[in-house]
Parts: structure tokens; C-alpha cells; sequence
């Protein structure tokens, strides 16, 4: 990690775990951490409780297809939009919790079979992230993969999941139009678009000599 202007650097030395306590075990896990921690003026926090969310890490994929240069979006309920009173519908990149001994590369080729009925090809990297450090443990990969659209399309999930996942494939303009518009409302897809936008010429010359 980079220092500060005053050269300051922390790290997870920095931080004394005094406890931990599950508040919840289920599909996901609810935890407390009592800890402190170094402060930047010297010496140490108090003594701080937070409730941490554990859901595992995920990875995600942006199906894109260079010939056609369109990509897939799925659309499924999510309750936590519903929530937040935002569209319970919502318009997603393809994406799944790594399970043990899946790498992050496994998880999204699984996952675009699975909910899109894709065959990924090649994968570029996009960026890994935390989806909210003040209070999640859970970090994603995201990448963007090569795949051909033409065939895309119906109903996908797994039942024994409760999936109900309906599959769209638009232009790359107007996939980026509705993360512009405010239409993409979740931080994975809005992350993915953008950088295909920044991107797409590139993978589009890489990715039609793979297919030479």
C-alpha cells in the first residue's frame, strides 16, 4: 500500500481483533468484530464494535461479443433492489460466489453456461473490488468475455436455486446509454460497461485474430 504524504503506511498488523462473535449462520453469515486499531496521529482506537456481513467473494462477467459488438445482460429479481426501492427487476452482468477450490476464471465461464447458456472463449481482467468495506467482507472479480451472441437468448437458472433469469443481448451503445440513463443500477454491471466502452476497439482487434 502506498504511504500517505507523511509516510504513514498501515496494514493488517495494525489492527488488535479482541473478539469475534456470530450473530447469524445461514445462507450467508453475520459476525461482530470487537477490535482497535492505529490511528494516524499515534497511538490507538478505542475499543470499536461492527457487525460485518460474510457472503463469500464473487466474480462477475460482461458476455461481449467483438463481431457483433453487442453484449448479454441478464434480468432477475433481487430482493435487495426491492428493498431499497429500487426495480426488483434488475438488469445484471453474469455473476456468482466462488466456492471452494473454484478459481474466479471458473466461477464466470460456470456461471455463463448457467445463467445465460454462453461459451466463453477469452477473458480479460477488468478489476477486483470490495463491494462495501464499511460493513462487507465480499470482493469481486469482474472480467469482460468473448463469446458469440447470435444464439442468445430464453429463460436460464438453475431451479434448485430459485433462479428466474431472462437473458437480453443489445448493442455495446446501448447497454452504456442505460448506465447513462441511470437504467443499470448495480455497481458490477455499471463498472463492466464503462470499461468495455474505454476498451472495446482493443478486444475487438485481439479478439478477432484468436478467432483467425
Amino acid at each position: 500500500m502506498p504511504a500517505g504524504l507523511d509516510g504513514i503506511v498501515y496494514s493488517k498488523e495494525d489492527v488488535d481483533i479482541l473478539s469475534t462473535e456470530m450473530l447469524y449462520q445461514g445462507f450467508f453469515r453475520m459476525v461482530k468484530y470487537r477490535f482497535r486499531h492505529r490511528l494516524f496521529a499515534g497511538g490507538w482506537s478505542k475499543a470499536l464494535d461492527r457487525e460485518m456481513f460474510e457472503r463469500g467473494h464473487a466474480a462477475a462477467l460482461l458476455p461481449y461479443d467483438p463481431i457483433q459488438d453487442k453484449v448479454v445482460l441478464v434480468e432477475q429479481f433481487r430482493v435487495g433492489a426491492m428493498a431499497a426501492d429500487c426495480t426488483p427487476w434488475q438488469l445484471e452482468i453474469v455473476a456468482g460466489i466462488i466456492e471452494p477450490e473454484e478459481s474466479a476464471q471458473d466461477v464466470v465461464r460456470r456461471e455463463a453456461v448457467e445463467e445465460a447458456g454462453l461459451t466463453v472463449t477469452d477473458l480479460d481482467k477488468v478489476t477486483r473490488y470490495l463491494s462495501s468495506s464499511g460493513g462487507c467482507s465480499e470482493v469481486l472479480d469482474v472480467f469482460v468475455g468473448c463469446i458469440d451472441s447470435t444464439g442468445a437468448q430464453g429463460i436460464h437458472g438453475l431451479e434448485e436455486e430459485g433462479e428466474d433469469i431472462r437473458v437480453h443481448v443489445v448493442t455495446r451503445q446501448q447497454a452504456y446509454q442505460w448506465v447513462e440513463s441511470g437504467k443499470i443500477e448495480n455497481a458490477a454491471s455499471i463498472i463492466a460497461l464503462q470499461w468495455l466502452q474505454l476498451n472495446y476497439s482493443r478486444l475487438q482487434t485481439q479478439w478477432s485474430k484468436d478467432t483467425d
